[in-house]
């Protein structure tokens, strides 16, 4: 419902597989210099992605510098009158987790007030019964905190539909026993964000709504930005479809009283290129504030993470990225930023039929080339040390990972998604495109292996082999 971070940062698909998909060849976008040629691959991409099955409508922009390479929509806002995505971009559509993004800005504006501390118990701020644990507010930002995600609870569903009370979410959360103690691994967390909303209305006096459109929306000039409404009629607003068994459909009903500070914020993607040159750019936040939530810091034992504070952070093939996606009822979305090359990609979608982070990710490889896939090395040791069964809390149900050893190389079958072949790249970790693995051993035995999803860092025990 409120997606978010998983494959924020992931090139699920290679970046010659997305090209290939989108009818565009690597071999012509490799050191290209042509200016109109480049912004003709860029449309052409983003015309076969709305040609293809999933995919009602999308608004685009590529911004790199103050040039913009391009600023359009495709397809429909509409199906069912069928009327054209605005080719001016806009549109506004609901981003989902993006939000989280403006979330931690407004609290690291109150944190530079003295208002807020990162390192305070949360519960100074919200009642919350943490079960005897502390729980700083800094571990809400980054996942960290152990508290359950209200969206991997069933009781969530029965809600959607009304106005309630936001403490009724408040006290189902306080009922779940923790998922793991907190800093010790990461689960993307919308429970978090939704409390740092609280905190924020609590602290600021102002309802989040308000907060965002005083401290945020106004002072970058995001007027088509706005607190989502099931209700409100918008001009510009794309509706919504959900992906069903015979094709789309309209999206299912979400009260946004639900999604609050973890993924109810609309826009466009002219304000989204507005907002990321404001926050990138310094005028949002502090120098600290914008390092805390753009650096992100390791778990309680050192390991570290790709998750800062509402947003992604990774540097797949040394070329650095800044990002988030979300998703939520009938929308998806995908927003990045490249700071070395000062490159900005977002990309907005009426649909949940198909993943606009490929698209993201593949637009961003037509500016700046595609990345190498990393060499594989080899193991010089024992692989079948790995082998065997891990099982641990992840997000939405607890994961078990069975490891084997198939023609000199391990094969990892988790209980959800397809078999992993991943590459060694040192040490004792492997990967798989954006997904990292790496074994633990103590005292010189294999006792445990780590997940890193990028929006994820799931601890995961040896429990069999």
């Amino acid at each position: 419902m409120v997606n978010g971070a998983r494959g924020t940062l992931g090139r699920i698909l290679g970046s010659t597989m997305a090209l290939a998909l989108l009818g565009v060849s690597p071999a012509l976008v490799e050191g290209q210099a042509d200016r109109s040629a480049l912004v003709t691959s860029l449309d052409s991409a983003a015309h076969a992605w709305v040609g293809q099955p999933g995919v009602a409508g999308i608004s685009v922009a590529v911004v790199q510098g103050g040039d913009t390479l391009l600023m359009g929509g495709y397809g429909f806002v509409d199906l069912e009158w069928e009327v054209a995505t605005p080719r001016d971009g806009s549109a506004t559509y609901e981003t989902g987790s993006i939000t989280k993004q403006f979330t931690s800005a407004a609290i690291m504006q109150l944190v530079e007030q003295g208002l807020i501390d990162l390192d305070a118990d949360f519960t100074e701020y919200l009642d919350f019964d943490t079960q005897g644990r502390s729980v700083p507010v800094r571990r809400l930002l980054d996942h960290t905190s152990g508290i359950r995600s209200y969206t991997e609870m069933s009781a969530l569903g029965e809600l959607a539909p009304f106005k309630l009370p936001r403490d009724t979410l408040v006290r189902l959360v306080e009922d779940v026993p923790f998922d793991f103690e907190p800093g010790t691994a990461m689960i993307y967390n919308n429970s978090a964000y939704y409390f740092l909303g609280l905190i924020i209305e609590k602290i600021s006096g102002q309802s989040y709504e308000d907060y965002l459109a005083e401290y945020i929306f106004g002072p970058v000039g995001m007027a088509d930005s706005y607190y989502c409404s099931e209700s409100a009629i918008r001009g510009q607003r794309a509706h919504g479809y959900d992906a069903g068994p015979d094709g789309l459909q309209r999206k299912g009903y979400l009260d946004h009283t639900w999604p609050f500070a973890a993924g109810s914020v609309c826009s466009s993607v002219g304000d989204m290129i507005a907002w990321n040159q404001a926050l990138h750019g310094g005028r949002i936040v502090s120098r600290d504030s914008y390092r805390a939530m753009t650096r992100p810091a390791p778990l309680v034992d050192g390991t570290p993470t790709r998750y800062a504070m509402g947003l992604g952070v990774d540097a797949p093939g040394g070329r650095r990225i800044i990002a988030h996606g979300g998703g939520i009822n009938g929308f998806v979305s995908d927003g990045r930023y490249y700071p070395d090359e000062e490159l900005t990609i977002v990309v907005l979608q009426n649909s949940t039929g198909a993943s606009v982070g490929m698209l993201g990710g593949a637009l961003a490889d037509l500016v700046l080339g595609p990345l190498a896939e990393p060499e594989s090395l080899t193991y010089s040791g024992d692989l079948e040390e790995f082998a065997g069964t891990y099982s641990g809390p992840a997000r939405g149900n607890p994961m078990t990972v069975v490891v084997s050893v198939e023609d000199g190389s391990l094969t990892l079958q988790p209980s959800q998604g397809p078999a992993m072949h991943p590459g060694y790249r040192g040490d004792l970790t492997w990967s798989q495109g954006a997904l990292k693995l790496t074994f633990v051993r103590e005292s010189g035995v294999i006792n445990a292996l780590r997940v890193d999803q990028g929006g994820g860092h799931y601890v995961l025990s040896r429990t069999g082999g």
